[in-house]
């Protein structure tokens, strides 16, 4: 299914009039001066598009990450660009108090959010704006390249789960059935869509802000697309240990918000059952078969790296690469199953308890 999801994507009629190029804000949520993210905010000044605005939003004055944004606005006086400030948030999720604010000082009809920790090129507005020629399109999102900003071994094995792993399940969805999600690292919407579910306010008390976004837009009656541009996204998560919190953090807020979806997800997983399969052929005094099964288990994954990597996301250097996503489908498997161990997680220096309904609430550490 990946394959003739990856074919179909890639070769996909344009649905994009490239000459639509209406003027937007692009809000950029910050908390700090995280590694890499002058290099990341500088992207979002050289954009190739002729009216945008940029505003920036952290909970204080002083934060190390307004201050980053202050000296890049400096150096593109042409840019018009707004340096925010909301205060402490009255919500879990405190990116959506910014989101607010910046709302409240947008002056376009058209908001592009964009996480803290990506990068992108300058034609990325003149790839994703233009979804909205037409009048029915409420949200764009697109792909991204997971990439090891730092290097090291965990990184990049998380990395390539972003760009193999998500992607696989973006186009196979978008394949099965309409749009109804948008990917965090870009969220563009309407105002008139995001006014219609309540305002940002609304995701306040999730986690998965960026799913909830696109499911309520969608419900609303309006389109979802996703945009064959591909941005970077910046892993920063350099040692074993903080790796493994965030992978499993970001399992349990994907099975706090879709749980059926969820547990299916632990069907897609190929090297764990062919590990299994072969020690069940084995206890069955079949090793030829069982070998067959492991091995195909894992030509299985290489497939689909070079695939995914190739037609979708476009990465580079496939095969060691493709070596690394077989290590990543059986540690995704564990991060699977742990997250059905508890309900709480760790984000931003915080604990939390995620809620049957997807909510969060201040929990103890």
């Amino acid at each position: 299914m990946v394959v003739i999801a990856s074919l179909r994507f890639r070769k996909r009629p344009g649905v994009w009039r490239k000459d639509f190029l209406p003027a937007v804000s692009v809000l950029k949520p910050l908390h700090g001066d995280e590694t890499g993210l002058e290099a990341n905010l500088r992207g979002f000044f050289q954009q190739d598009y002729p009216q945008y605005e940029l505003l920036f939003c952290a909970r204080h004055k002083d934060d190390a990450g307004l201050a980053v944004a202050r000296r890049l606005a400096a150096e593109y006086p042409g840019a018009n660009a707004k340096i925010l400030w909301c205060g402490p948030a009255p919500y879990a999720n405190a990116k959506v108090f910014s989101l607010e604010r910046m709302t409240r000082e947008a002056s376009h009809n058209i908001f592009v959010v964009s996480d803290s920790d990506v990068r992108v090129g300058p034609d990325y507005l003149r790839s994703i704006v233009p979804g909205f020629a037409d009048p029915k399109t409420g949200l764009v999102t697109c792909l991204y390249r997971g990439v090891a900003i730092e290097g090291g071994f965990w990184a990049r094995l998380e990395a390539i789960g972003m760009s193999i792993e998500m992607s696989s399940g973006v186009v196979v969805s978008e394949m099965l059935e309409p749009v109804g999600f948008a990917l965090g690292p870009t969220m563009a919407a309407r105002r008139e869509a995001i006014e219609q579910i309540g305002g940002f306010g609304t995701l306040g008390p999730y986690c998965s802000d960026d799913f909830l976004l696109g499911k309520w837009i969608a419900q609303r009656g309006w389109l979802c697309r996703v945009s064959d541009h591909v941005i970077e996204h910046m892993v920063l998560f350099a040692t074993f240990a903080e790796s493994v919190r965030h992978q499993v953090r970001w399992m349990k807020s994907t099975r706090a918000s879709r749980p059926r979806g969820h547990f299916g997800t632990g069907l897609t997983y190929s090297v764990p059952y062919g590990i299994i399969a072969c020690a069940a052929a084995i206890a069955l005094h079949r090793p030829i078969l069982g070998i067959a099964l492991l091995a195909w288990s894992l030509l299985n994954r290489m497939i689909q790296t070079w695939l995914v990597g190739q037609l979708v996301v476009k990465e580079k250097g496939l095969f060691g690469k493709s070596l690394l996503f077989v290590l990543r489908d059986a540690m995704g498997f564990c991060f699977w199953l742990a997250s059905y161990g508890s309900r709480q997680i760790s984000w931003r220096g915080e604990t939390f308890e995620l809620q049957a309904d997807g909510k969060m609430k201040k929990g103890s550490a």
